[in-house]
């Protein structure tokens, strides 16, 4: 039934299009606010054209449920699938409106006269257009993403390695097709595993290698690579540390009975989730300043570092305690050491839920923006979050088109990461939720 379930979708569609298209046409007008376009009971085309849809598709489920049951003999219902039809119907409005934003930002980034909002109404007989959520194909311009690049100078190795990452990492996006398509196969996890480890050492490779004095345009936004590096650095950093931290602490308090102390240390870690964490920042502020360590990314790092501790020991301990400890016990008898035990046994096993820590303190320092604009001070030293803050904080001169282009090319970092570690992902994130 999925094929009628599509044919039906496209001739609702075109059916409640033509329904209310010919007479919405002629009442779109530009809108008095940032340019719009405006539509005159606009709620009611909406209503009506969503009653239209879903009217086809009754009328649509009971004709084919009708041939159905004269062809096969049977005595079904249109209701099945007139319920798939409406529950896809909304699945499509909610992906449109959670799209919606991203719409008007790709606009923007296209849009050579670097303004989010203008005053000025787009003639054009496409209301999307009108509206600015899609951009006008006339005014098209790639300005806003070159200024971005603008004076950067790249070395020979570094091209090279750009070139094995996006190897790398069409490998593993090829690899993972087809595991999508063949289902389980070890030989080609491992492959894909193998692209992916590529992929991020030549990316950490290439982020330490940059320096900013291959950085030589003249406005702040030509820096944007270099505030792209020195977000991965101390996101990166920030999650390997978070690691090292929860894994030892979080095995200490699963495996060991220690008192006293282990009980309090414990509660300790659930009241200290319990307060926003900008109450610390006049402390860190202090400490960072006495330490040295302001506008330094070593000292942003570590107070990244020091805020996941709490939440991720408990995560990690509560995955400890659904393994068991047969395998461990079996090790120690086996003369190895409590390290040993840990490194050789524990550590493999715990790589989903390592996955789930790294990438939530990843995503957590690559967002993060309080601290960071309370830390660096230097253009050098700044991080994305801060860099477009920069476009915006004008009160005259806020480079829209500027902002939306680096937002663009900076949420790709994170969609990447995400793509490759999904798998890891969505395990570690239910991983010890039920103790067995």
């Amino acid at each position: 039934m999925r094929p009628y379930f599509y044919g039906a979708f496209g001739l609702a569609v075109l059916t409640g299009a033509s329904v209310i298209g010919r007479d919405l046409v002629g009442r779109v007008r530009p809108g008095s606010v940032f340019g719009g376009a405006f539509i005159a009971h606009g709620w009611l085309y909406a209503l009506g054209g969503l009653a239209a849809i879903v009217l086809a598709m009754l009328a649509y489920s009971v004709l084919v449920t009708v041939v159905s049951n004269r062809v096969t003999g049977r005595h079904r219902t249109p209701l099945p699938l007139f319920r798939q039809g409406v529950t896809h119907l909304f699945l499509w409005i909610v992906i449109t409106l959670v799209y919606y934003p991203i719409l008007h930002l790709v606009s923007a980034s296209f849009d050579p006269r670097n303004s989010l909002f203008s005053f000025r109404a787009v003639e054009s007989d496409l209301l999307l257009v009108r509206a600015k959520v899609l951009p006008d194909l006339g005014q098209v311009a790639w300005s806003n993403y070159t200024r971005l690049f603008d004076g950067l100078y790249v070395h020979g190795y570094q091209w090279a390695l750009i070139a094995f990452a996006t190897v790398a990492l069409v490998g593993a996006v090829i690899l993972g097709a087809l595991l999508a398509r063949r289902g389980s196969n070890r030989a080609l996890e491992v492959r894909r595993s193998m692209c992916i480890v590529a992929f991020l050492v030549a990316l950490a490779v290439l982020a330490v290698s940059v320096t900013p004095e291959q950085f030589t345009g003249r406005g702040t936004e030509s820096k944007f690579v270099l505030w792209v590096r020195n977000t991965l650095v101390v996101a990166g950093l920030t999650g390997v540390l978070s690691v090292v931290l929860t894994a030892t602490a979080g095995y200490a308090f699963a495996r060991f009975r220690f008192l006293p102390g282990r009980f309090p240390m414990l509660m300790g870690f659930v009241f200290i989730q319990m307060f926003p964490g900008f109450l610390t920042l006049i402390a860190i502020f202090y400490l960072m300043s006495r330490l040295d360590l302001l506008n330094t990314l070593t000292g942003l790092v570590l107070a990244y570092s020091g805020a996941v501790v709490s939440f991720g020991t408990w995560i990690y301990k509560g995955y400890l305690e659904s393994l068991g400890t047969s395998l461990e016990e079996a090790a120690l008898v086996d003369g190895a050491t409590r390290w040993q035990a840990f490194t050789r046994i524990v550590v493999p096993l715990s790589l989903p839920i390592f996955v789930f820590i790294f990438l939530m303190q990843f995503v957590g320092a690559y967002s993060e923006f309080i601290l960071a604009n309370l830390f660096l001070t230097g253009v050098d030293s700044w991080t994305v979050g801060i860099g477009l803050y920069s476009f915006t904080s004008g009160q005259f001169s806020t480079r829209w088109g500027i902002f939306a282009a680096a937002s663009i090319l900076g949420s790709l970092p994170i969609l990447a990461i995400f793509y490759g570690f999904q798998r890891a992902f969505v395990s570690g994130y239910t991983a010890g939720g039920v103790k067995g």
